[in-house]
């Protein structure tokens, strides 16, 4: 829930008049259209931080419809959950401002994106809903006509980052082989501390497998990267995993050899047939995530679906996420406490549960498996055991 929900700058602070009833009533109105959601905040960054640096940017890149002042009028902020919400001055400048997905704020890449209360056939009639084609975004740092953030189909996986490496020293290296259109350093919600990997994308999509080539098996401190396109195809995942259980089977079989010459004769683990014989599907479960307290609170429970959309959709195009809720009455309902991620294709999927699973999430450990489509398009929540 949020954290702080007091508004940055009242009216003695703007330098605004007191706002009669009739255009309380039309800012009431207008409000779902002129808000803004801000993901993935740095650790420090506050309502004044956020509020002057969105005025600023918006300023530069001639952003401001509505004249001269602060675009920025109110930001409402989720310290806890790492998001705000931006509220602008018009519908208009609030569709600008979509175009400042994937913007550096106090060197973290943030997403920008509409509110899940938007709604579209009402904005309409409001405002534009694009941002003007005449926006200097150059002086933004984005690239002018290209989609800000990390998403598109030269989208690179890098892995195997050292813990102790900076945004900036992750960023140099990757620009010194052209400049990012976007850059996204995943992190722990709860520490802010970086989770070891990130995606980015190049402004000029031929340096994409240039870059690849150069930094993948790089050595980094006590680390290795992987760095590769994050949509990659089904034989070259399958050949990661077969890769992966080699490793697993020579490792076993090293410590059976130790075991045997130390007297002990103790019988094989059979964790890598395990993982030989589980079939990919489009469908990932997710465990140990959510609990049923929390999704009792509709405000909690957007917040977590929306925070899994985000996530989940950074590893591959996805169709839907669906977290059953308890009954309000006590009834059973089946799959409470998972979170269902489903995927266009096998790919996506395969790419969500080798990033997610054995994450960290509070003081639990994330387990994510396939799921059986057939049991999912027909909501059947009970084919898997927790």
């Amino acid at each position: 829930m949020f954290q702080n929900m007091l508004p940055f700058g009242m009216s003695q602070q703007l330098g605004a008049l007191p706002l009669m009833p009739a255009q309380a009533m039309t800012q009431q109105a207008t409000r779902h259209a002129r808000r803004v959601y801000v993901g993935g905040l740095p650790p420090l960054a506050n309502e004044q931080t956020i509020a002057t640096f969105f005025s600023h940017i918006m300023s530069s890149i001639g952003g401001n419809s509505a004249g001269p002042g602060d675009a920025v009028v109110n930001v409402y902020i989720n310290q806890e959950k790492k998001f705000a919400f931006v509220e602008m001055r018009t519908v208009e400048e609030a569709s600008n401002a979509m175009a400042l997905d994937g913007i550096i704020f106090e060197g973290v890449s943030v997403r920008v994106r509409r509110p899940t209360d938007y709604n579209p056939s009402l904005a309409a009639a409001l405002g534009p809903s694009q941002p003007s084609p005449h926006l200097n975004l150059a002086a933004a740092g984005l690239a002018p006509g290209a989609i800000g953030g990390t998403e598109g189909p030269d989208r690179i996986f890098v892995g195997g980052v050292p813990y102790y490496f900076t945004e900036e020293q992750i960023r140099e290296l990757l620009e010194s082989f052209g400049p990012l259109r976007g850059f996204d350093l995943v992190k722990d919600r709860d520490t802010g501390n970086s989770k070891g990997y990130g995606f980015c994308v190049y402004q000029d999509p031929a340096v994409t497998d240039h870059a690849c080539a150069a930094l993948n098996g790089l050595k980094m401190g006590d680390k290795t990267l992987t760095v590769r396109r994050a949509t990659i195809s089904t034989g070259q995942a399958k050949s990661e995993q077969e890769t992966i259980l080699a490793q697993a089977q020579q490792h076993i079989a090293m410590q059976k050899m130790v075991l045997q010459a130390g007297g002990l004769n103790l019988p094989v683990p059979v964790i890598a047939s395990v993982a030989a014989t589980e079939n990919p599907t489009k469908v990932l479960c997710l465990s140990q995530v959510v609990s049923a307290d929390e999704l009792k609170d509709d405000e909690e429970y957007k917040e977590i679906l929306e925070d899994m959309r985000e996530e989940g959709g950074k590893f591959g195009t996805l169709v839907n996420v669906v977290i059953p809720r308890p009954d309000y009455n006590g009834e059973h309902v089946p799959g409470v406490g998972k979170v269902f991620l489903e995927y266009a294709d096998n790919v996506g999927c395969a790419n969500a549960r080798t990033a997610l699973s054995g994450r960290k999430f509070g003081d639990n450990t994330v387990r994510a498996v396939y799921y059986p489509e057939d049991s999912y398009y027909n909501r059947d929540f009970t084919a898997l055991k927790s």
